[in-house]
């Protein structure tokens, strides 16, 4: 099972969430969906975020990813996948 997972954080606390089903290359349009659920303002996808999620299945959006004003200091969006494949670095440094 693989899962996407919204949180946004306010003063370093998470002040709302949201899980739902999502398979890789769908993460930004269940991204759109959750902030609906959520009523929150959708961030602006970035080549950063890209980068980021694909290598580390994990990105955040701050105030200035937005088009509206928001009322949190960061929303981050985290691919959990429950399959037990491991997966390997491709850094050299950790290869032993």
């Amino acid at each position: 099972m693989t899962r996407l997972w919204l949180k946004t954080f306010k003063d370093h606390r998470i002040n709302a969430q949201s899980v739902s089903e999502c398979v890789w290359g769908q993460q930004s349009e269940v991204l759109v969906e959750m902030c609906k659920q959520l009523d929150l303002p959708c961030p602006i996808w970035l080549k950063k975020h890209e980068g980021e999620f694909d290598r580390f299945r994990r990105t955040s959006f701050l105030p200035e990813h937005f088009v509206e004003s928001v009322d949190f200091d960061k929303m981050e969006i985290e691919f959990l996948d429950d399959s037990d494949k491991k997966r390997k670095s491709s850094d050299p440094r950790n290869q032993f």
